[in-house]
């Protein structure tokens, strides 16, 4: 009798370690989405489930239908209004396998399903009581090549019937070893022209959610061309990546998006790219580089298959949803997180107290309640001590005390896990070997060469897996909040760590440093709030997307140095889809929203305050005053600017629109103009903004959402009544230039 394995690609083999992770992770969170009442929980599912002899496999809901094809393929319908929609096209002209192996460069993808064998039983699990699983096996087809098993499982939940979860086991029924590369599952063809027959097959809306390259758009219109690999969870080689594993496509009648719901940052890819006929290709590919041996399985994570209407905001929330059943806890945010933040950050490296605190008058005038300390104020990435130069003795506790005595709170910027190493450099910062490194070498994580593994930065790295690193992480918040009083923190350039080869460490694997990475930032966020409630935790990863790891510890947003208003935008509505319609989103420096390029980069000389303040997130700026001469001009706050400054803050403490609810009654790409809708003290607030920048736009903007009956119109942003409209299907004659913000209340 034959042993038989299991191996879990997604964590090469690691199933007790992900377990024990899993298990601390979620006796930690609490805020999990509440389970279904027992009246619920025995009621029979409304899933249908058919089983056609040769296929397909009908999975229906009232809101989906979920097709399983011959060659395993799962085609998505939206069932509305009578009609299925789909963008689905697996085709005619060729099989199109759901899912497919690699090995020794070869194709794996064949595999001929038993529809006589089909198993449908009821779905239970923390997704929803009630649903059903379908399972499917199947041989590879042909008599010569490897004797591979699949077996297919498909659940539908009736608490999410616009989403199909799967798992894929491939089962060694041979013989002889298989050395297995590679696996792909999810495999879809996405075709525009299904829905749109006078449109491109590949013209469609998306969000790529991986940290891809800094600045890039994470929302964007396909091309022809278009082609991204969405690594997910490891590190890209410029020292970015993490990542939120879904990506979505979208037309303005139907949607589809894939992605995987383990609450860990599992390594693998989404990849996007328009093939040769038009057609959009995305699947989910696992580097496995693993043997099989005789009788041993190889499982693939948790997946999804989602169908909706709308943007990504809708995808989104059905994906933060299922995490929240599986214990991926989202925080409520504090009253502080709501509150305007000005960062030092404008006085760029070389801050000083006295910059800081010359600030203060206007922070006052401006009703701006939050300072930041922004980057290198320290010493030494790892040792964060003062620098002596700027911040000499015990000059950045009494900056933080002149702070309080003057009714403002103060952030301090840092990035933990970096960490100097006496090797390379930053910004004309040439690196030390921090007093963490030369006490601790240990902590290290090394590369597969045995040598100093690099983040971003070109930092060294303290591997988050050792019990020591977190430990000290917790006395490092500790010293910032307690000791030298500060109320929060700003932790910046933050994405994933480095896999480690440490042989010191006794990983069960290498990855066990990513998957560990979310332990420094719970205890730093559980540390601030046990010290101080209503602090703030922003966490910034610059220029990209967050990562599924580290969002549950933070309770402020950042859109992350956005390139323009547009990036503003839309990244405050996807935090508002991840961590639900009232989170609280710093807009980043208003500086942001508009940045022409230069010889030397990008001038931030931004003033727009309505994508920030229309959209619901929460005002920043990085202003330098008084005047201290040209180096810091585009930042300056020139009297003319302060009086701009007035107004828009004014706006936003008078309206406070990132306490209200968003909704999601607009569909990004398709709705001219964009809009965004607010609910709040019973009054609907809308902001619309012209597709193209400097050109006025003119026609009719829909108020969606309204009760029936008769409704006043103001124009907040400039103070003008704009006259009443009626609650159903309210139309506005509109003519602006950029935007237009509007406050509506019942008369």
């Amino acid at each position: 009798m034959k042993t038989r394995h299991k191996t879990f690609g997604w964590n090469r083999g690691l199933t007790s370690l992900v377990t024990a992770l899993s298990v601390a992770m979620l006796a930690a969170m609490s805020c999990t989405l509440s389970s279904p009442p027992v009246s619920e929980r025995t009621m029979p599912s409304a899933v249908a489930v058919t089983v056609n002899p040769g296929g397909p496999v009908v999975i229906k809901t009232q809101a989906a239908e979920f097709d399983i094809l011959p060659s395993g393929y799962i085609q998505a319908f939206l069932v509305k209004d009578g009609k299925r929609l789909t963008i689905d096209d697996p085709g005619t002209d060729r099989a199109v396998p759901g899912g497919s192996l690699r090995s020794g460069g070869k194709e794996l993808g064949d595999f001929a399903f038993d529809f006589s064998q089909v198993k449908v039983s009821e779905a239970h699990g923390k997704i929803g009581a009630r649903g059903k699983r379908v399972e499917l096996t199947a041989k590879a087809a042909g008599e010569e090549g490897p004797a591979i098993e699949k077996t297919l499982a498909v659940e539908v939940y009736d608490d999410f019937p616009n989403l199909a979860v799967s798992t894929a086991a491939y089962k060694n029924a041979g013989a002889e070893d298989f050395n297995l590369d590679q696996v792909s599952e999810q495999s879809h063809r996405l075709n525009a022209s299904l829905v749109d027959p006078q449109g491109a097959a590949y013209r469609l809306w998306s969000f790529q959610g991986s940290s891809y390259d800094w600045g890039k758009d994470d929302v964007v219109e396909i091309s022809k061309s278009f082609h991204q690999p969405n690594l997910m969870g490891a590190m890209n080689p410029n020292g970015i990546g993490g990542g939120i594993p879904v990506v979505a496509f979208w037309t303005a009648t139907v949607g589809e998006a894939i992605g995987h719901i383990e609450t860990l940052p599992l390594v693998l890819s989404l990849p996007v790219k328009v093939d040769s006929d038009g057609r959009i290709d995305a699947s989910l590919v696992i580097d496995a580089k693993t043997t099989l041996k005789p009788g041993a399985v190889f499982s693939t994570p948790r997946s999804f298959l989602a169908v909706y209407s709308g943007d990504f905001y809708e995808p989104l929330r059905m994906y933060s949803s299922v995490l929240q059943r599986e214990g991926w806890a989202i925080p409520k945010p504090t009253n502080e997180d709501y509150n305007m933040s000005w960062c030092g950050w404008g006085y760029e490296f070389d801050v000083t107290p006295a910059q800081m605190l010359g600030t203060i008058p206007k922070l006052k005038e401006l009703g701006i309640k939050w300072a930041t300390l922004d980057d290198r104020w320290f010493d030494h990435y790892g040792d964060w001590e003062p620098r002596p130069d700027t911040f000499p003795g015990d000059s950045i506790k009494k900056m933080v005390d002149d702070f309080h005595q003057q009714g403002i709170l103060a952030q301090i910027w840092w990035l933990p896990i970096g960490v100097e190493d006496g090797e390379q450099g930053y910004e004309g910062h040439k690196y030390s070997v921090a007093k963490v490194v030369e006490e601790h070498p240990d902590w290290l994580i090394l590369d597969k060469n045995g040598k100093h593994a690099r983040m971003v930065r070109h930092l060294a790295a303290l591997c988050p897996a050792v019990p020591g690193v977190v430990e000290y992480y917790k006395q490092l918040t500790e010293k910032f909040i307690r000791d030298w009083g500060f109320d929060g923190h700003k932790l910046d350039n933050i994405y994933t760590v480095p896999a480690c080869y440490n042989p010191k460490h006794h990983h069960k694997s290498p990855q066990d440093s990513i998957n560990a990475m979310a332990e420094v930032y719970k205890v730093i966020f559980e540390t601030t709030r046990q010290l101080k409630p209503e602090s703030v935790t922003q966490s910034c990863p610059c220029g990209t997307t967050p990562s599924v790891a580290w969002l549950p510890y933070l309770d402020q947003a950042v859109t992350a140095d956005p390139v323009g208003a547009v990036q503003v935008r839309r990244r405050i509505k996807m935090y508002k889809a991840l961590l639900g319609p009232q989170a609280a989103v710093y807009g980043d420096h208003v500086e942001l929203s508009e940045m022409p390029r230069t010889a030397q980069g990008f001038a931030e000389v931004g003033k727009d305050f309505a994508s920030t303040i229309g959209t619901g997130g929460v005002v920043g700026t990085k202003f330098t005053w008084p005047d201290y001469g040209p180096k810091f001009k585009n930042v300056y706050l020139t009297s003319e600017k302060e009086a701009y400054w007035k107004k828009w803050t004014g706006i936003y403490n008078a309206k406070m629109l990132s306490r209200g609810t968003f909704l999601d009654l607009y569909t990004l790409g398709y709705d001219v103009p964009e809009g965004y809708a607010i609910a709040k003290d019973g009054k609907m607030y809308y902001a619309f903004f012209a597709p193209e920048a400097g050109k006025t736009w003119k026609g009719e903007v829909e108020l969606r959402g309204l009760q029936p009956g008769k409704y006043r119109v103001f124009d907040y942003g400039n103070g003008k009544d704009l006259g009443a409209v009626e609650g159903t299907n309210a139309k506005l004659a509109a003519e602006f230039t950029h935007h237009l913000l509007l406050e509506v209340s019942r008369l």
